[in-house]
């Protein structure tokens, strides 16, 4: 049966219909993430573990970063913002980027996100995971809420609309690694490329200074993008950034064409 399988032939993506998937994704992932069961004290002691487990990895300094990061002002309300906003903006950007500029890659990279995306929910529902921000005995700044920052669904007035308890694994390292691969792979001028590389990494430094992930949720995120991307190759049998930039014209009929018409002996 496996001998028979063909890898899947990247289609012309419609507007319409990519615009609705997106839609319908981030909702259904929105409710489901936040439709969780709320586990705080099994939260709390994940988190205490994941402390200690840091510590005996001699990676323990979210909390040195967090008051290093809340001492400068103007620092710490612009990586505020940065949490709330460009994790959604860059990610939509990028994939209009893809639709525009290279629709021959963009369905295998939007199901690489979606996949990692998805296998995510699985560890907020199996791993509760409180932030550091929450942790009792350990004394994080809550940065968003001690600098009346707004827009952050993770702190403040809007906390009570969202799932404070699912910090692992992060997606906002899952969906900037996302961009920043895909960024660094495709973009011509150099300069993008770089800033393609480099955007993970500054991500990676403000979950941490804000106090809303642990270094190993960042981990955990990258997990769940590997999945994502295994997964996009083994439909494809390709990495998006190695497929045909442009559709051929008329594969979606001959694709079509070639399911429908009987396999020799």
């Amino acid at each position: 049966m496996l001998g028979l399988w063909k890898p899947r032939s990247p289609r012309r993506p419609r507007l319409w219909f990519e615009v609705l998937l997106i839609a319908v994704s981030y909702w259904t992932y929105s409710l489901v993430r936040n439709a969780v069961p709320t586990q705080r004290a099994a939260a709390m002691r994940n988190a205490d573990w994941i402390w200690r487990a840091e510590h005996s990895l001699h990676i323990a300094v979210e909390n040195t970063v967090n008051h290093a990061v809340d001492s400068v002002t103007w620092l710490i309300v612009g990586m505020n913002y940065y949490y709330a906003t460009l994790h959604f903006v860059l990610t939509i950007g990028v994939l209009v980027w893809l639709y525009r500029w290279h629709p021959g890659r963009y369905a295998a990279a939007r199901l690489a996100l979606f996949a990692t995306t998805g296998v995510a929910l699985l560890g907020y529902y199996l791993y509760p995971l409180a932030p550091p921000r929450l942790m009792s005995g350990v004394d994080f700044v809550d940065t968003v809420v001690v600098h009346h920052t707004w827009g952050s669904m993770a702190s403040g007035n809007l906390a009570n609309v969202s799932n404070q308890y699912a910090a692992m694994p992060s997606m906002h390292i899952g969906w900037s690694t996302w961009c920043g691969i895909t960024i660094a792979l495709l973009a011509r001028p150099v300069w993008a490329r770089v800033l393609g590389a480099l955007y993970p990494l500054a991500t990676l430094v403000v979950i941490v200074a804000t106090a809303n992930h642990f270094w190993l949720d960042a981990v955990g995120g990258l997990v769940c993008l590997s999945f994502g991307f295994g997964l996009s190759f083994g439909w494809y049998r390709s990495f998006p950034h190695r497929l045909a930039r442009h559709v051929a014209a008329g594969a979606p009929a001959a694709a079509e064409a070639s399911a429908g018409s009987p396999q020799a002996p």
